[in-house]
């Protein structure tokens, strides 16, 4: 069986996505791919008469449903389309499964799953390989939002920014969800997405330091997610490090084998895979013995079109709280939210990379 890599590409209203599904098409068909896309399921019901925004219940909840099937079924098709390629093939979803529980109520989306034969688990965790969701021109590039380039589009500023933020949360939980920020420069954002995927598909990337800092909290973040973290690290060849993430929301757990090798001074290739709880409690059994398992708290949020992560270490250390940007291009400035205090820059020290964090003394 081919190892055919599923990506689903998604984000607010105005995010810049359909330029960057031209752009990925061009890029890895050029690299030697075959890269089949999936296209927007909602988008072309509405073309084709159906009204998301009925108050006919009945109407809504059949539209929906069959707005499901259809994005399974296309994806499936293609699937096996995809596996009778010779050359390397990867699937390119614009928008997928759990999009479309960001416009219903949550008990009509578990209606509907279940009246399908699947589950939020089974659609968000376990059906596709990345998920990339580009942030919003709405939320920190608001001279660039425009409803002009698609007849579907009626959202205003605020309502996009919701929009973006319920899509985020749909999807919180997928063991390689990546959020694209709004770049000063369009062409950064482009730049992220070819390089997202090409870490999914196993392709060396470059060796990029992101910006960290030491911080205090003095506030509320507004529309955080936050999850609870355990990462323990295995027994690795020199050069490699290899690491176990469980992550939790609300109850539930996302497991992760991850590894990360460096293949020379500029170059890194990173591998990462979901495994049930069956394998992460046996590859425990691995546990480098010099290092302790980490313990922490990530709050994920976006301020002004930028993505943060701010972590809360409990375990091996305590009243250690750092905030990572992710993405943002190195000629640009961190906008730094209000509720934020930066006690001190540590982009590049090698002390508080979470592998030396979890060094035993």
């Amino acid at each position: 069986m081919k190892d055919i890599k599923k990506i689903v590409l998604t984000g607010g209203p105005c995010a810049g996505k359909t330029t960057a599904l031209v752009k990925v098409i061009e890029h890895f068909s050029s690299l030697g791919y075959k890269v089949f896309t999936i296209p927007e399921v909602p988008t072309m019901f509405s073309q084709s008469g159906m009204d998301y925004l009925t108050d006919n219940k009945d109407f809504f909840y059949q539209g929906e449903k069959a707005t499901l099937e259809v994005q399974l079924d296309l994806e499936d098709k293609f699937q096996l389309i995809a596996e009778q390629c010779t050359e390397p093939s990867m699937i390119i979803c614009d928008r997928g499964a759990m999009d479309i529980s960001a416009y219903m109520k949550p008990e009509m989306w578990e209606k509907i799953t279940a009246s399908v034969g699947t589950s939020t688990s089974m659609l968000r965790d376990h059906r596709y390989d990345a998920v990339l969701h580009l942030v919003s021109a709405a939320d920190g590039a608001e001279k660039y939002y425009t409803t002009t380039n698609n007849k579907q589009r009626t959202e205003g500023l605020t309502l996009a920014r919701e929009l973006d933020k319920k899509v985020i949360n749909a999807w919180t939980g997928h063991p390689h969800l990546r959020v694209i920020n709004n770049h000063e420069d369009f062409n950064n954002k482009l730049h992220r997405v070819l390089n997202e995927i090409s870490n999914v598909l196993g392709i060396p990337q470059p060796i990029v330091e992101e910006r960290k800092y030491i911080v205090e909290l003095t506030g509320e973040i507004p529309g955080v997610i936050e999850s609870e973290i355990t990462q323990t690290y295995l027994v690795a060849e020199p050069g490699c490090e290899v690491r176990l993430r469980r992550r939790g929301w609300q109850g539930k757990y996302v497991y992760v084998h991850t590894t990360k090798r460096r293949i020379s001074d500029t170059e890194k290739l990173e591998t990462e895979r979901p495994i049930n709880n069956n394998l992460y409690v046996s590859l425990l059994q691995q546990a480098d013995p010099y290092r302790n398992t980490i313990s922490k708290v990530r709050k994920s949020f976006i301020w002004k079109g930028q993505y943060f992560e701010l972590d809360n270490y409990f375990k091996p250390v305590k009243n250690l709280m750092i905030l990572e940007t992710k993405g943002i291009a190195e000629q640009e400035s961190v906008n730094f939210p209000p509720f934020i205090k930066v006690i001190k820059d540590i982009t590049g020290n090698s002390k508080y990379y979470n592998y030396n964090i979890a060094l035993k003394g």
